[in-house]
């Protein structure tokens, strides 16, 4: 007698890759209801929103991402680099706060270390929030 071993072999099985989730991201809104890092970008020039917008996109959908992108600043606060097409350098500060991530200041920065100031500015509106 002879004993036959049977192999099985699977149908296709596809596999699936796990989708990325998409962060929320949402503008920092002052107790006066105003969205000033919406309001500067809206002040800049359609080429310099779009680079600036391409890049919080891919870090919405990418998060968390380093260099050369994103930056961390310390205590919770991040930067976004963007080089634009205007060859100037803008940034973008933000934190992440319940589950989304919070634009907290937008400037163009001019000298190789980011202002005090705009990093003042950014953690006090992060403070607010947190209140």
């Amino acid at each position: 007698m002879t004993v036959l071993n049977m192999v099985h072999y699977p149908l296709k099985v596809e596999m699936t890759k796990p989708q990325p989730q998409k962060i929320p991201l949402v503008f920092f809104r002052s107790a006066a209801g105003t969205e000033p890092v919406r309001d500067w970008l809206k002040d800049l020039d359609e080429h310099e929103r779009h680079a600036i917008g391409l890049d919080l996109m891919r870090v919405q959908w990418r998060w968390p991402v380093g260099m050369p992108l994103c930056r961390p600043m310390g205590q919770g606060l991040w930067e976004v680099r963007s080089d634009l097409p205007s060859h100037r350098i803008a940034r973008v500060l933000f934190c992440a706060y319940r589950g989304q991530l919070v634009i907290l200041n937008g400037f163009i920065k001019k000298t190789r270390k980011t202002p005090d100031n705009e990093l003042a500015l950014a953690r006090k509106r992060q403070k607010e929030l947190e209140q």
